[in-house]
């Protein structure tokens, strides 16, 4: 290949051909011959006339050069013009190719990929064979193939959540020469310079090195009321900003942003913090960070129960005595989890609203029925009621006879002394917690004693509910399961009275180990030693988490050294009592670059790419020759005849051919259409303007929430909401409409009516929805709006909607309707008066109609509602009801748009069996 600059010619001897350009420019300029002057008389003659048709007596100079440009360009053509040739120098021997194949390559890695093919194509034209090594791999000497065995196996390789050793590697290489190009995640890793003396004294080495920055995120952590985030780039280099998105599931379980963060990396700093404030509902559901845009595992955070702080309410007997805070029955509770837990004062009714993870009482002996069976309910779900023992419930009646629902054993009578409590000559210690206790491996201080406690009755199920005990055997912290939940007592109190277990650090592990406390730190290696950790999730080197499958679990002491790797991967490790996060980046580690001898050439990851020039010549040629057609025609006087402009039309139409079908082809639709066009490309849920934007930008997000749960949840994929003026849209291009109504919402004209009435008529269903919570019985100006507004409209007897109605079953099983507010009355379209519930029929036998309206006032649209980026917009309710209403109300959303596009299908007689196993009949 010659080549000239930046251009290259694969066959540069045709080039010789411009060489005889002078002599095609002297032929050219010989045709037609020069014309002989000879004076005839008789020419006066012809003085005056003129001649339809004329001929130049010699070819213009710059037709010359138009033809001379076409020649000259097809010759350059078929020389084989490469813009951007690659010189490539034969190599010899064998072929190297390392990859760090670390998470910090994982940004880069398509670029990677693609540099590694070039070479092993480039190894395959001059015969060498090749050998192609992930440094992240365990360490084992390369094989030494043919290029075509590398091609397909390249695109299989994928990074590693962990960073390379390279001390093994250098070891682990053949002996012999070989040529060897290093495509480096440019960070300092362990044993470079080893690494790198054992290549060179094999043989060349080239390295490769993106110039894109290294983006790492640390572990999360908590302090100061606030999430604490810490990113770290290397190089440093001017100021830049980076989001950290916090994503976990929302209450419907599906994976989502709950918050984001703004770090700003100062010019020439490598590392920036953010503090990120979140409420403890929202912070316990997250389970990573991430940096936004970069696909690394180095940029990805996993939390675990560190973070998860719990909320925790503590309710006392009796208050504290003035002045004497250590007395205080809740005193050490309080200095144990306020640095780990929200705590939640207040009376017990109070606190359960808020939906606490635990409760804790502290020598409360009686509660209220209603009281009871609150914490009943609240039991059912999950709740942990962790009990102190005390001076009153020593000396009360509660669980003597028959076990209290409230308490896990009943406790014996009589044998008291001050505060009712049992006591001895000296004081007892505890006997180590035995296996199956959730305290087992906690080392048992022995200046630990109990001076006094309340005594459990004896009962078959005693043994299997103790889970510690003192040395002579009597029990000392008892447990039983409630529905989901579990109740704990422990039989002494939570202050210093009756044992100096609140001043031991074993009351904060015991606190820990029942989940009532989350620890703000680490875990140190005395935490995780003596247990098998149990992978739950793991991050590939993309920091995308993966079920851990068959991945083995770990001991201990080997996750407490914290180094990620083959046997390690960065995950979600959970053992008997905790979860613990292992991520590709420590809260220690530092970004170093790698430094470089200066005999090491470094090059970057982009290759320049060969393109050739061939057609771009020839389509050039062709046209400078079309061109000298038509300037052949003006220059003879042919151009100008009819004939000859519709010659010249038709040549100039064919070239425009190609340019006037782009054109075509780019044409859009009419305007008239673009509604039309885009209402029927997909399934639209639609809402009717009203005079409030307010109202509309709530409906709209309604809509929006609706259709994301019924992407999530069914297979109707709805497009994004689109709001109707109902004076000019067509309506029968959607088969939902909901219609938030406002007091000074204005009256539809007669033709809005007509469109209206024809859209009831053909299947469409109308949700009316006043937004008043149903209160004053109609009365409410929406109310009495509405009522103006379906006067004109042809809207059949209405009923509220009975309990075998098929809304209440479409998709799910519903019994309330309920959405931003609930209990409010849900008009639907009567039964007909004969309709009778069949025999072997949970149901009555209805038609297959759809009802035209819904009315009802509960505001649905705000239970809906979520914005751009999925998160719920308004409140509702309040703590878990709250969330479980909400839940409802997308269900009957749900349902509605079934049902309007299904009919009354799950009257049908099939679906009676599954239905009758769902109603329990």
């Amino acid at each position: 290949m010659w080549i000239l600059g930046p251009v290259g010619f694969t066959a540069p001897w045709i080039l010789l051909g411009l060489v005889l350009l002078p002599v095609l420019w002297l032929l050219l300029r010989a045709v037609p011959p020069a014309p002989i002057r000879r004076r005839f008389p008789g020419v006066a003659l012809l003085l005056g006339l003129t001649d339809d048709e004329t001929e130049t007596d010699k070819t213009p100079w710059w037709l010359l050069l138009l033809r001379m440009l076409a020649v000259a360009a097809a010759i350059v053509a078929f020389a084989g013009p490469v813009l951007n040739p690659q010189v490539r120098e034969p190599g010899t021997g064998p072929l190297l190719i390392l990859l760090d194949g670390s998470w910090a390559d994982a940004r880069d890695w398509p670029r990677r990929i693609e540099r590694a093919s070039a070479l092993v194509e480039e190894a395959g034209r001059d015969g060498r064979p090749v050998a192609v090594v992930r440094l992240t791999d365990r360490p084992e000497p390369p094989a030494f193939q043919s290029a075509g065995a590398w091609e397909g196996r390249l695109a299989a390789l994928a990074p590693h959540p962990w960073i390379p050793d390279l001390r093994p590697w250098a070891e682990a290489l053949p002996e012999g020469r070989f040529q060897s190009f290093w495509l480096s995640d440019g960070l300092d890793h362990p044993g470079r310079e080893t690494l790198l003396a054992a290549l060179e004294s094999r043989g060349p080495v080239t390295l490769f090195q993106s110039p894109r920055p290294v983006l790492a995120l640390r572990p999360a952590g908590f302090a100061d009321g606030a999430v604490q985030l810490t990113a770290l780039r290397e190089p440093a280099a001017d100021a830049v900003t980076v989001e950290v998105l916090a994503r976990g599931l929302d209450p419907a379980g599906i994976e989502r942003e709950l918050a984001r963060a703004t770090v700003e990396f100062g010019a020439g700093s490598d590392e920036a913090s953010a503090a990120l404030s979140l409420p403890p509902e929202l912070r316990n559901r997250i389970s990573r960070f991430e940096i936004a845009g970069v696909r690394s595992a180095g940029a990805v955070s996993l939390t675990d129960d560190s973070l998860k702080r719990r909320k925790v309410a503590l309710i006392a007997g009796r208050a504290g005595r003035e002045q004497l805070q250590l007395l205080s029955p809740t005193h050490y509770l309080r200095q144990a989890l306020e640095p780990v837990a929200d705590l939640i004062d207040g009376s017990l009714q109070d606190v359960l609203l808020a939906s606490p993870d635990v409760v804790v009482l502290a020598d409360v002996a009686r509660l209220t029925q209603s009281e009871q069976d609150a914490i009943l309910d609240w039991l059912d779900s999950g709740g942990l009621l962790l009990r102190f023992a005390g001076p009153q419930l020593a000396s009360s009646d509660v669980s003597r006879m028959a076990e209290d629902p409230l308490l896990p054993v009943r406790l014996r009578e009589g044998g008291r002394t001050v505060g009712g409590a049992m006591s001895w000559g000296e004081p007892k210690t505890l006997a180590p917690f035995p296996e199956g206790s959730p305290f087992h491996g906690l080392p048992v201080p022995p200046e630990v004693s109990v001076t006094a406690q309340v005594l459990a009755q004896p009962d078959p199920e005693l043994g299997e509910r103790t889970i510690a005990s003192l040395a002579d055997g009597t029990p000392l912290v008892t447990r039983k399961a409630v529905g989901q939940g579990q109740v704990v007592l422990v039989h002494v109190t939570a202050n210093a009275e009756w044992s100096s277990l609140p001043l031991s650090g074993l009351f904060v592990q015991m606190l820990e180990r029942l989940a009532v406390s989350t620890r703000p730190t680490a875990p140190d290696a005395a935490d995780l030693a003596g247990q098998v950790w149990v992978p739950e999730v793991v991050l590939d080197g993309f920091g995308t988490p993966r079920d851990a499958g068959e991945v083995a679990g770990v001991a201990g002491e080997r996750l407490a050294e914290g180094t990620p790797g083959p046997a390690l991967p960065p995950g979600l490790y959970a053992g008997t009592d905790r979860r613990v996060a292992l991520n590709a980046v420590g809260p220690e580690t530092e970004l170093v670059a790698a430094t470089w001898p200066d005999r090491i050439p470094v090059e970057g990851l982009e290759a320049t790419e060969e393109q050739a020039l061939k057609g771009a010549f020839l389509a050039g040629a062709l046209g400078l020759l079309l061109i000298d057609v038509l300037a052949a025609l003006f220059v003879s006087g042919r151009l100008g005849s009819g004939m000859g402009a519709v010659r010249g039309a038709a040549l100039l139409a064919c070239l425009a051919l190609g340019a006037g079908e782009a054109r075509a082809q780019a044409e859009t639709n009419p305007p008239d259409d673009t509604f039309a066009v885009e209402a029927t490309a997909e399934v639209h849920l639609a809402f009717v303007q009203t005079d409030d934007e307010q109202v509309n930008r709530v409906a709209e997000a309604g809509l929006r929430g609706l259709g994301l749960r019924l992407r999530e949840r069914t297979s109707v994929e709805p497009g994004a909401p689109m709001g109707l003026d109902i004076e000019r849209d067509e309506l029968a291009f959607f088969p939902f409409l909901y219609w938030p109504v406002t007091a000074s919402q204005p009256m539809p004209s007669a033709e809005a009516y007509s469109r209206l009435n024809a859209y009831l008529r053909t299947g469409g269903m109308i949700l009316f929805d006043t937004r008043d919570a149903g209160v004053g019985g109609g009365s409410t100006p929406e109310a009495r709006r509405l009522q103006q507004l379906a006067a004109p409209l042809d809207i059949p007897p209405l009923e509220t909607i009975p309990q075998d109605h098929v809304l209440t079953r479409t998709f799910y099983l519903l019994q309330d309707f309920p959405g931003r507010y609930q209990n409010a009355p849900v008009w639907v379209e009567a039964a007909p008066p004969d309709a009778q519930q069949a025999e072997g029929m949970p149901f009555r036998n209805l038609n297959d109609g759809v009802t035209p309206v819904v009315i009802g006032g509960n505001d649905w649209a705000s239970a809906w509602a979520v914005d751009e980026r999925g998160m719920e917009l308004l409140p509702v309710g309040r703590g878990y009801a709250g969330d479980r209403q909400r839940e409802i109300a997308w269900r009957f959303g749900i349902n509605l748009v079934m049902h309007v596009l299904t009919g009354n299908y799950k009257s049908d007689q099939v679906h009676v069996p599954a239905l009758l196993e769902r109603l329990g009949q």
